[in-house]
């Protein structure tokens, strides 16, 4: 069942500083420096894997105001490109993880909100197919209905108040995350510690 209608403006009142406003840059979170070799970005190839020629993630992002407003609450975004004024295309290297934040609206309010927390794949890796993010990647959180939409930009706040990134964060924070959230339970909170062991088990992953 999607999201009971919020009135418009309330969005950026519950979202604090996550949410983009009129008048400022295109919502991008943190960009890293492109790659000459890696801002040319295949189409999508329509199997479950990434093609082979790009190893960049697609992701696009419309915004109409009031209507159709997407935008990344973080991510280290890789190359981008404007399609037209409305919709641009952020791109991510493998490995990268970006919450991107969807939300539409009617006349009378906020009718569908969601946030996805995904992990770019490697190219030729398998992928979940994903809408607005191509070819696809590691889904590790979705959420839908602003109340929860706002739980995980709550947790996301949480992480950045412990001085991490959360791009840096432990994958199994954001899964532990989603199953807490289906189950209505509260979240552990993503301390320095739990991050400095996520480090270490990195380091020793092959």
């Amino acid at each position: 069942m999607r999201g009971a209608l919020l009135p418009r403006g309330q969005i950026l009142r519950l979202a604090g500083q996550s949410a983009y406003r009129s008048g400022e840059p295109w919502p991008y979170a943190r960009r890293g420096p492109a790659s000459p070799s890696q801002t040319g970005i295949a189409p999508s190839s329509g199997k479950l894997q990434a093609p082979v020629c790009s190893a960049l993630t697609e992701v696009k992002l419309t915004w109409i105001e009031g209507r159709c407003e997407q935008w990344l609450r973080f991510g280290r975004v890789a190359a981008e490109r404007s399609v037209s004024g409305y919709t641009h295309i952020a791109a991510f290297r493998p490995g990268a993880v970006f919450a991107l934040v969807r939300c539409i609206f009617s006349d009378f309010g906020m009718t569908f909100a969601c946030i996805d927390i995904v992990a770019a794949v490697a190219p030729g890796a398998p992928c979940t197919p994903w809408p607005f993010v191509r070819p696809g990647g590691d889904v590790l959180l979705h959420a839908e209905t602003w109340p929860r939409v706002a739980q995980v930009l709550g947790a996301i706040d949480a992480v950045e108040a412990a001085g991490i990134d959360p791009c840096d964060a432990s994958p199994y924070h954001w899964r532990e995350i989603a199953g807490l959230l289906n189950e209505g339970r509260r979240f552990r909170p993503y301390t320095r510690a739990r991050h400095a062991a996520w480090l270490r088990r990195r380091r020793l992953e092959p």
